[in-house]
């Protein structure tokens, strides 16, 4: 029977988190989740954002609903995953948008500073995953989204700490579609370009930065969040079942130049 294509990329009766909810991509792709019939959890530390986050969704008639913690405290992982499962049922998606990029010279780096990176941008996807991966095995479909970036690939000034945690994210990637693929849990990683989020703040407040980075695409200009609407969506879709450990790259084509 050849698949019907609609019902390749619905997402109704499926349960998605989305750490990194309340603001940036994560609440973009919390969002899109959610136009595609998701019941989503978002996941973050301020109330405020969450709360207005919930809010979008369910008056563009999606079903939402946040938990609001620190994910820099990785001993609070599984506690999390329980909260999740408690709102909707197992989750069958994970987003991971979280991240942090602190944005200092190699020799400015503290093992404070570096500890920090590390631990939200790589270790706090892993562990959240290993939390949540027996309920996606026991419903035989889990799909794992990390956010990777340009940094994974290419050295940007002051972003050694932040550019090594996103190396090891695409390494991560592939690693977990190894361990759990099996399972019918895909993982893979999205890798943006210059988006403009809290994060990207300091490129996109200056507008030298702003149009040096567009530049380098060969689009000619710097992504929008609606750009991600539609690799999102197939990635935690049943349309993306036959790929898995691999980084996709949303950039204008700024890699390929």
């Amino acid at each position: 029977m050849k698949p019907q294509l609609p019902s390749l990329f619905n997402l109704n009766g499926r349960i998605a988190v989305v750490t990194g909810g309340s603001s940036g991509i994560g609440q973009a792709i919390g969002g899109f989740l959610a136009q595609a019939g998701a019941q989503v959890i978002l996941v973050a530390r301020r109330p405020d954002r969450l709360d207005a986050a919930v809010a979008a969704i369910r008056s563009g008639g999606g079903d939402a609903a946040a938990v609001v913690v620190d994910l820099d405290e990785r001993d609070h992982l599984p506690k999390i995953a329980a909260q999740c499962q408690d709102l909707f049922g197992h989750p069958h998606i994970l987003v991971n948008a979280a991240g942090v990029n602190l944005r200092e010279a190699a020799e400015e780096v503290t093992p404070k500073s570096w500890d920090q990176t590390i631990r939200l941008n790589l270790s706090t996807p892993f562990f959240l995953a290993q939390a949540l991966v027996p309920g996606m095995k026991e419903a035989g479909y889990g799909r794992i989204i990390n956010i990777a970036s340009l940094q994974s690939v290419r050295a940007f000034p002051d972003g050694i700490a932040y550019g090594a945690s996103k190396g090891g994210v695409c390494q991560l990637t592939r690693a977990m579609a190894e361990a759990w693929s099996a399972h019918g849990i895909t993982c893979n990683a999205i890798a943006p370009g210059f988006f403009p989020t809290e994060l990207t703040a300091p490129v996109f407040d200056d507008s030298e930065r702003r149009d040096w980075a567009a530049n380098q695409t060969a689009m000619g200009r710097n992504g929008e969040l609606e750009d991600l609407a539609g690799i999102s969506v197939f990635l935690a879709a049943p349309a993306s079942g036959y790929i898995t450990g691999q980084t996709i790259f949303v950039d204008g084509g700024f890699t390929a130049k």
